[in-house]
């Protein structure tokens, strides 16, 4: 089989997805085609990581609440993202019922709660489904299905945030959260670039290595254990706890918006972060760890 008919049978240029960027990723030596070793823009992704913690830092400590408005903005990008990525492959999603609900889902919950959050998600599907059902029959499972699945991963995923903001510690919590899934990005990263050699998942994401995880999972323990001891007060073990499910969780974030990309055959979703891709590129591990460390902070440290 030669080479043109072996990239039409495998589909789109899979070369042009291995780099995505993600915990893990790396090989040894340069990239294929003299390309840079790091994968990426690194200073402009540093620029944009050191700006976006300074809006963070500030909305967080300045008006608590105000950090949700930044959430709306970063989440409602993505949902537009996904939505415009699924239009490749002809799938129809309402976006302004999906901005609506994840608008109720991110702000409601941090006054009405877990029931104000189960409930606009249970509303926002009914009005998925209704809202596509007038559009005709052909396609509908079909489009139905992709607007609930944005309608989950980022929305619903995201309404965990304000009931993780809502405790008098509640700004430190989210940090905590934001900070110790960012150290699995770039322990990962760092490890996977310079020892990197045993693929993890070859058929999802090719650069994504055993050596860059065990770096996101040193870095993630390390600043779980003291981030929780020196800004939530408690004990060393109950943070090493958190680092460790963030590594799993945020690996399998990535891995998901991994496969996501390549079956939808693009490389990034989006272009409004410089080096980092668009909205959804820096939120895949975010969203799926945002929900377990709500849960563990809850159980294991008092507010």
């Amino acid at each position: 089989m030669d080479a043109t008919a072996a990239a039409s049978e495998n589909g789109p240029d899979r070369k042009a997805l291995d780099g995505d960027g993600v915990p893990g990723d790396g090989a040894p030596g340069a990239a294929a085609g003299g390309g840079s070793r790091m994968g990426r823009n690194l200073p402009a992704a540093v620029a944009v990581g050191v700006a976006l913690g300074a809006v963070v830092i500030g909305s967080l400590y300045i008006v608590k609440a105000a950090f949700l408005f930044v959430v709306l903005a970063v989440v409602g990008v993505g949902v537009h993202e996904l939505a415009k990525a699924f239009a490749i492959r002809g799938i129809r999603v309402p976006v302004i019922p999906l901005l609506a609900g994840m608008a109720a889902m991110v702000v409601g919950p941090y006054w009405g709660g877990v029931p104000f959050l189960v409930g606009a998600f249970a509303v926002t599907a009914m009005v998925l489904l209704v809202w596509r059902m007038f559009q005709g029959a052909d396609g509908y499972v079909r489009d139905a299905t992709a607007s609930m699945f944005i309608a989950v991963y980022p929305a619903l995923f995201a309404g965990f945030v304000p009931l993780l903001l809502k405790p008098d510690d509640g700004a430190d919590r989210v940090v905590i959260f934001i900070a110790v899934t960012v150290c699995s990005d770039i322990g990962g990263y760092f490890a996977g670039i310079f020892f990197g050699r045993h693929r993890m998942s070859p058929l999802i994401s090719p650069k994504k290595t055993w050596e860059g995880f065990a770096g996101s999972a040193v870095a993630c323990v390390v600043a779980g254990a003291l981030l929780v001891h020196f800004r939530l007060d408690s004990g060393y073990w109950q943070g090493a706890v958190l680092g460790a499910v963030v590594v799993v969780c945020a690996t399998l974030g990535d891995l998901i918006e991994s496969v996501v990309k390549r079956d939808l055959g693009i490389k990034d979703m989006g272009t409004l972060l410089p080096g980092h891709g668009g909205a959804m590129d820096r939120l895949d591990s975010l969203l799926f760890t945002l929900v377990p460390v709500w849960l563990l902070l809850t159980l294991l440290v008092s507010p």
